[in-house]
């Protein structure tokens, strides 16, 4: 499938588009006879990723997050949409103390989770490590500045935005079942044609190719792990999700882990806190009060 082409296929009862968007595969399944309005709610959702991979990307260099990036000390004035993701952002931050921070996005210079046992120098991560932090950022709700140097990467967030404002749009066209899956991260308006609920399958235990297949009545999944991003020296296997405190993998952080909730970007918060949280992730999540899944 090439980038930015959509396709839309027959899937009794309703209809598939399928696209890539934000380096996933994605796939919108709608439970309709109606074949444009099917067409049409593929295409409104799949500009719409579009549009958040454009407007948030950090391999561009036409958006306000290389504007940021490049800015060398300059204060910054965002739009309202990016503001409210930097607020949520900063709320992620402040409830994770620390853990979650959008400026550790740096340490992928020094860090290529690509399955070998290629680790990092210590003294290279370290270098980098004045570059991270939140707290060294100035942002009051307007204008961001940073240190020259540091980074700022929305893609904690962006995909599970994109998810959110897609299942938004596609419910102001239509109240027909609607299931969007962006790369893993999942949203239902409500239960499939002829079925309780959608039937939707969840890869687990470190890649190995199972799924657990998981029910979504209504409500949204995302999932967070090391499927295929981690590292494996002398028998131990290091997790793409790194503590911003050290530049180093987090301990025992589980292999995946699918919280749901009534929003994707609430569900993929919680997640990424929970891998976060490494052995105490069962702890956190129960006490979040929320279904959720560990496989380690």
């Amino acid at each position: 499938m090439s980038e930015r082409s959509l396709n839309i296929s027959t899937k009794t009862p309703g209809y598939a588009g399928r696209f890539a968007a934000m380096a996933s595969d994605c796939e919108l399944l709608v439970h309709t006879d109606d074949p444009a309005l099917a067409k049409q709610i593929c295409t409104v959702a799949s500009n719409e990723a579009w549009r958040i991979e454009d407007r948030y990307s950090r391999y561009r260099n036409d958006n306000a997050i290389y504007d940021i990036n490049n800015a060398k000390g300059a204060a910054i004035a965002v739009d309202e949409e990016l503001a409210s993701l930097l607020n949520f952002a900063n709320t992620c931050w402040q409830l994770s103390d620390g853990a979650f921070d959008i400026t550790s996005g740096v340490l992928r210079r020094v860090w290529c989770f690509d399955g070998s046992d290629k680790l990092p120098q210590p003294a290279d991560v370290d270098k980098l490590l004045p570059l991270v932090g939140w707290h060294k950022v100035s942002w009051d709700g307007e204008r961001l500045q940073m240190p020259s140097g540091m980074e700022i990467d929305l893609g904690g967030i962006g995909k599970e935005y994109a998810v959110d404002r897609a299942g938004q749009l596609a419910s102001e066209l239509s109240d027909v079942p609607v299931l969007i899956n962006f790369g893993g991260d999942l949203r239902a308006n409500k239960p499939p044609l002829g079925g309780r609920a959608w039937q939707v399958g969840i890869e687990n235990h470190s890649g190995s190719g199972n799924k657990a297949i998981l029910e979504l009545a209504a409500g949204c999944l995302a999932t967070s792990g090391d499927a295929r991003r981690y590292l494996l020296k002398d028998g131990i296997r290091y997790s793409h999700v790194l503590d911003p405190h050290t530049g180093w993998p987090v301990l025992e952080a589980a292999n995946s882990i699918t919280v749901a909730r009534g929003q994707c970007i609430e569900a993929g918060l919680l997640a990424t806190l929970a891998l976060l949280k490494g052995r105490d992730a069962e702890e956190f999540l129960s006490e979040q009060d929320c279904p959720h899944w560990i496989y380690r």
